[in-house]
């Protein structure tokens, strides 16, 4: 029987390639949490000779990487081409010119094409959760990095769009959010997968729309479509959107409507 959270890879490579012209005016939350991230670098002594930026997306750490470890060379790897061409292109030419230029990898996390110990540092901001075996994409991450590396990453968790989630149950038989997983979760993979004395923390960030129609075009606009195993084949129909419209009314506070990462 198939899992119904299943990931296409095949749809969601078309996706984020079909995301990519709008997706950094759309990505509020994927450039606050890179901004979060970020700050924490403060905190990391390692100076690695190569790093990995792992789920790219448009590079948006990338300049930030590149001004924090002015040595280390880069790979931006991501699952579609589009986004890797335009990380690539996030340096000023006078950087590229000076030999300080991304590598471009177009690939699956799941399937790093790096040799083992090929980087000292890993990162990922917002792309573990478009994974379908999080254990594997782990290993990966760990196989590739060298002794004494360090992985850092963000992820989301099952509250997640729980308020979505909610409008859809009981509308009809399929699925329309990922499966999440839980942090105390991760944490297991991560020792499972070999890495040392992992340090994890959880943040709620909320983000109010007008309706629950804006919160969706802000999903498509970065390319989060619904690519699972279970979702419903063709078009959605007009009452079922009504109905999930009408569902996530009850979650309206100060004339807005809340949705959770």
């Amino acid at each position: 029987m198939v899992d119904a959270a299943l990931l296409d890879k095949r749809l969601l490579r078309a996706a984020f390639e079909k995301a990519t012209p709008g997706y950094d005016a759309a990505a509020v939350l994927q450039h606050e949490v890179c901004r979060r991230m970020l700050s924490r670098l403060e905190f990391v002594k390692l100076q690695p000779a190569a790093m990995l930026d792992a789920g790219c997306g448009t590079g948006n750490a990338v300049p930030a990487l590149r001004a924090r470890f002015p040595r280390a060379a880069i790979y931006a790897l991501d699952i579609a081409a589009a986004m890797v061409r335009r990380a690539c292109a996030r340096l000023p030419w006078w950087q590229r010119l000076a030999g300080r230029d991304v590598m471009p990898v177009c690939a699956d996390i799941e399937r790093l094409p790096l040799r083992a110990a090929a980087v000292d540092f890993a990162w990922s901001n917002l792309a573990l959760q478009w994974v379908n075996d999080a254990p594997c994409a782990l290993g990966e991450l760990r196989r590739v990095l060298a002794p004494g590396g360090l992985l850092m990453f963000s992820t989301l968790g099952p509250d997640t769009l729980k308020e979505l989630r909610a409008a859809y149950l009981g509308a009809d038989r399929y699925t329309h959010v990922n499966r999440f997983i839980d942090m105390h979760d991760l944490g297991d993979m991560l020792v499972g997968a070999g890495f040392a004395d992992p340090v994890m923390d959880m943040e709620c960030i909320t983000l109010t729309y007008a309706d629950a129609r804006a919160l969706m075009r802000d999903l498509k606009a970065i390319g989060a479509h619904n690519v699972t195993a279970g979702r419903r084949q063709g078009m959605t129909a007009r009452a079922l959107l009504a109905t999930v419209e009408r569902n996530y009314e009850q979650f309206r506070c100060d004339g807005r409507l809340p949705a959770t990462f």
